[in-house]
């Protein structure tokens, strides 16, 4: 192709094309970041794609005032969850959901748990209840318990010794951090070493 059949297929291409009339761009809103904007930010930074359309308030199993919580992610070695399930790991941390609506609830389950996991705590108990006087009886309990099961980063739960509330607490044991991770791999080559 030469230069002058470039030029006859440029304009041929153009010949539709008309010509702006103004010259200045339209300024778009300046959008202003709002808590709202920041707490959902921070919500995807810490929750895997499996947790951002979870943890319903529609829908639980329900389950009775004195049932036992008990729930197990495959890896989780025996030991481990014999371990948390007779409250024999220290507590790091606490959550009370006495008098909190499901919904308050939920948001302080994740909030307080993604707090957990920055901080490095493992080994935390959430006290819900048994909601014997709830109607329907153990609603909260069975929200927790559901919602638990559906959190990644919640490896093992197991409802609380008597001493630390019985059925109306659960002991939740978080994953353990890449930085963990590494100091128990550290830890354990010393000592093969």
């Amino acid at each position: 192709m030469s230069h002058d059949d470039d030029l006859d297929l440029f304009q041929e291409m153009m010949g539709d094309v008309k010509r702006i009339d103004h010259d200045t761009a339209e300024h778009q809103k300046v959008h202003r970041v709002t808590e709202s904007h920041l707490a959902k930010r921070e919500a995807a930074m810490w929750l895997s794609d499996d947790e951002k359309d979870y943890l319903s308030l529609d829908y639980s199993p329900m389950i009775k005032p004195d049932d036992v919580i008990a729930y197990k992610k495959d890896g989780v070695q025996e030991g481990v969850y014999k371990k948390l399930r007779l409250g024999k790991y220290p507590i790091q941390a606490k959550l009370d959901l006495h008098r909190k609506t499901l919904k308050d609830a939920r948001n302080e389950v994740l909030s307080f748990l993604r707090q957990c996991l920055r901080m490095d705590v493992r080994t935390v108990i959430i006290v819900h209840g048994k909601g014997e006087r709830s109607n329907p009886p153990a609603m909260m309990k069975s929200y927790v318990a559901n919602w638990l099961t559906q959190i990644n980063d919640v490896q093992c739960v197991h409802s609380a010794q008597q001493f630390h509330g019985g059925t109306g607490a659960v002991y939740v044991m978080l994953r353990k951090s890449n930085e963990k991770k590494l100091e128990n791999r550290e830890r354990h080559q010393k000592r093969t070493s």
